[in-house]
């Protein structure tokens, strides 16, 4: 059988060769990649659920039926909480200390009176010291600037928000200002692993030089880690112009916890507003996915009376928890049927110009997925 093989093998071979010669080589021939998925990788995996308040029901509701229209390897644990509560359930930290996710909608902060915010409770009590938003065009969503794909990526347990101030003497407060430097090794990794070009680091440190002064120190010292990303610095207010005049500059943003909130919010209106843009909060254990950029109407009323809360920001922050609980398959095929429905155009809630509901939206987007 060997020896009758080699004539037959030296004339494919042969055929082969002259194949090539007489015909040009297509470089449109793709090679089919497989995901290779470790053993039990397809094993649906718990995932904590927070509805929220105002408007948080009916998208984390939306993103329930998108999961369920999907068959995605996840299953949810809800818990009700509300903004209002003196602190988050010992039952709900629990859950997301087991399953080590979670996806939330937004949890309304009281002004004032001694209430602490949950969302700020959540991130010191799971340690999540990364918040990450990412803003970017969605083809289709006609905004004032293209070519945006900013990631601002802020400390989010330390600085301001870690409420540690106090009052000294009547009308005299003293607030706690620090900053750590596994923020910047967050950051310049966040670049690394996603092929990232750029780190910029804003603070204010020609006025809080000590402060400011070192996280500054932090960054330049990681920086020298990664000479492969190139790093720069930004004043604060500085930053906050050149975003409204030309945001294709910036690549990766690095800022303290005050700063990123700020930075946050307007990177994400220049790129088609807060009902669009995706976000996550990480720790070395934990990870909460939310909405990426504050929300202004997580309380109106009339909004969630209606159902015409946009739900493509937490359906794009659930399609990067999918991706952090290593589903990719399932966060780009997520991904693809949201960007399908953006850019067709037909249905968009209020703040995108439509006259869409969310489930109208939800429904498009189900009936989007390949």
């Amino acid at each position: 059988m060997a020896r009758r093989s080699i004539p037959i093998l030296k004339h494919l071979l042969s055929s082969t060769r002259s194949q090539s010669q007489s015909e040009p080589f297509n470089s449109t021939f793709k090679r089919c990649v497989t995901y290779m998925h470790r053993p039990g990788d397809g094993t649906p995996r718990p995932v904590t659920l927070i509805p929220g308040d105002g408007i948080g029901p009916l998208v984390t509701g939306a993103v329930e039926q998108v999961m369920e229209a999907m068959h995605a390897p996840v299953y949810f644990e809800k818990f009700i909480v509300h903004g209002d509560m003196k602190a988050v359930p010992t039952e709900v930290l629990e859950s997301i200390r087991k399953n080590k996710v979670c996806l939330k909608g937004g949890l309304i902060t009281p002004m004032g009176g001694g209430v602490s915010s949950l969302n700020v409770q959540l991130r010191k009590e799971l340690d999540l010291y990364a918040s990450l938003v990412n803003c970017f065009n969605l083809p289709g969503l006609a905004t004032r600037h293209d070519n945006v794909d900013i990631v601002v990526i802020r400390e989010n347990t330390e600085g301001e928000y870690a409420g540690l101030e106090h009052e000294v003497v009547p009308g005299v407060v003293e607030s706690l200002k620090f900053c750590s430097e596994r923020i910047a090794k967050y950051a310049f990794e966040y670049a690394y692993l996603n092929n990232r070009k750029k780190v910029t680091a804003v603070h204010k440190a020609n006025i809080m030089k000590l402060a400011d002064g070192l996280f500054l120190e932090s960054c330049r010292e990681v920086a020298t880690k990664y000479p492969g990303i190139k790093y720069n610095e930004i004043i604060v207010d500085n930053c906050c112009m050149q975003l409204v005049s030309k945001p294709e500059q910036f690549d990766v943003m690095v800022t303290p916890n005050l700063y990123g909130n700020l930075v946050a919010n307007t990177a994400a209106g220049i790129a088609g507003g807060t009902g669009v843009m995706p976000g996550g909060n990480v720790g070395a254990e934990h990870a909460v996915f939310e909405q990426g950029a504050s929300a202004g109407n997580v309380g109106n009323e009339k909004v969630a009376a209606q159902k015409t809360a946009n739900p493509v920001a937490l359906l794009l922050s659930s399609a990067m928890m999918l991706r952090h609980l290593q589903f990719p398959a399932f966060a780009d095929r997520l991904e693809v049927a949201v960007e399908k429905v953006i850019l067709e155009g037909k249905y968009r809630t209020k703040d995108l110009g439509g006259t869409s509901t969310t489930q109208e939206v939800v429904d498009a987007v189900i009936d989007a997925l390949d």
